[in-house]
């Protein structure tokens, strides 16, 4: 049998190994029962638009769907979605659908700089999301 030829600066026999994940993930799962928790008490103060919650919901079901097409055109080496516009959906209200695809799918979980962007665009929907809805707005406009 013929002896394989081996790429220059490879050893025969070895595969490029990708990194591997820290951690379950799991722990990104809490940013959205945070979420929910925050949104019923901000609720219980200053009752939210139940149309708020489903602009959440059909945002994070929209990005998933993004999510799923950029990992699929990844695989395939075809057209990508931009980083930007993963980062935009995140921060408009999709965030909770990209953390459920990113552990789901195993995708953008790797790469530090998009993860601490999205973990920012996270958490500047939140803070908008209490700024917002919650009692401290009517007082910030009184005051």
């Amino acid at each position: 049998m013929p002896r394989r030829k081996s790429r220059p600066g490879s050893q025969t026999g070895t595969r490029r190994r990708m990194p591997t994940r820290t951690g379950s993930g799991a722990v990104a799962y809490l940013a959205i029962v945070a979420f929910v928790a925050t949104y019923l008490v901000v609720d219980a103060y200053r009752p939210v638009s139940i149309w708020v919650a489903a602009f959440y919901l059909a945002l994070s079901l929209a990005c998933f769907v993004v999510y799923a097409v950029d990992k699929s055109a990844a695989v395939a080496a075809r057209w990508r979605v931009p980083e930007n516009t993963l980062l935009l959906l995140g921060f408009a209200g999709g965030w909770p659908g990209a953390i459920v695809a990113q552990q789901v799918l195993r995708h953008k979980t790797k790469k530090a700089s998009f993860r601490q962007a999205f973990w920012g665009t996270v958490a500047l929907n939140l803070v908008a999301f209490v700024v917002i809805f919650s009692p401290l707005l009517p007082g910030m406009l009184a005051g």
